[in-house]
């Protein structure tokens, strides 16, 4: 009994001492945070040189044409696909150049010119694969955006009310 009763009291002021290393050791990372941080503010970069900025041009009707400097447009790694017709003369496009608004409707960023993006909307009849069959959309031949579609939209319509 007596070397139960030792071996209890052992466990006891072990797991006391696992409380203590515990908090003093979230203790000593929280101080330390403070530190790093204020360390890491003293020895950041300089202060960002502010590039060209994207210009938003309100076509009407909810429209914009959205011109992106080349810097931004290489640094979100935009690609493009064109618009092509299967063999019955359905519009397909890429899946991932379609994207879907809050009341679900789907668009697609066209380019007409370089650097210049332009949503329009199309009606998806069908996904199958990776490929989205168009009821209604742009014309065959059309060049639409498929890497990048979510950071345009954003920038279009902003971002958390921004």
């Amino acid at each position: 009994m007596n070397a139960l009763l030792h071996r209890d009291r052992k466990n006891v002021v072990f797991a006391k001492w696992q409380a203590n290393a515990a908090a003093i050791a979230m203790a000593l990372i929280a101080l330390g945070s403070q530190f790093a941080a204020s360390a890491a503010m003293a020895d950041s970069p300089a202060p960002r040189i502010p590039e060209t900025q994207v210009t938003i041009k309100h076509l009407g009707f909810g429209i914009n044409r959205i011109t992106l400097p080349a810097r931004a447009a290489s640094r979100l790694d935009i690609r493009t696909a064109e618009i092509r017709e299967d063999q019955s003369g359905r519009k397909v496009t890429p899946f991932s150049s379609i994207i879907y608004d809050l009341d679900g409707d789907a668009w697609v960023y066209t380019v007409p010119e370089s650097l210049n993006f332009v949503r329009e909307g199309v009606v998806v009849e069908l996904v199958k694969g990776d490929d989205a069959y168009l009821r209604e959309g742009p014309p065959r031949g059309t060049q639409v955006v498929t890497v990048g579609v979510p950071e345009l939209y954003g920038t279009e319509v902003g971002v958390n009310g921004e």
